[in-house]
C-alpha cells in the first residue's frame, strides 16, 4: 500500500501546469494561515443540528446566493478589526 505522500507524488506527476499551480497556492495558504490549520485539525461536528439552526443556515446560504455577503475588509470594518 502506497503512503499519502507516495499518492501525491503520483497524482502530482499526472497534473498539467495549471493543475498544479492551482493546487500549490491551495497547499500554501492552508501551510500559513493558522485558522485553516485549525479548522483542518479539528474534530468533524457530529451533534444534530436544531430545526432553528437549519433554518439561519438556509437563510444565510440565500442571503449569500442573492449577493448580499459582507467582504472580508467589510466584516472586518464591522468586527472593529483593521
Amino acid at each position: 500500500m502506497m503512503t499519502a505522500k507516495e499518492r501525491l507524488r503520483t497524482l502530482v506527476d499526472d497534473l498539467s501546469e495549471e493543475e498544479a499551480a492551482s493546487a500549490l497556492v491551495l497547499v500554501e495558504r492552508r501551510r500559513a494561515d493558522p485558522m485553516l490549520r485549525a479548522l483542518a485539525g479539528a474534530a468533524n461536528d457530529d451533534e444534530p443540528s436544531s430545526p432553528e439552526e437549519d433554518d439561519t443556515a438556509r437563510q444565510a446560504l440565500a442571503a449569500y446566493e442573492r449577493g448580499e455577503a459582507l467582504s472580508p475588509s467589510e466584516l472586518k470594518g464591522d468586527l472593529g478589526i483593521v
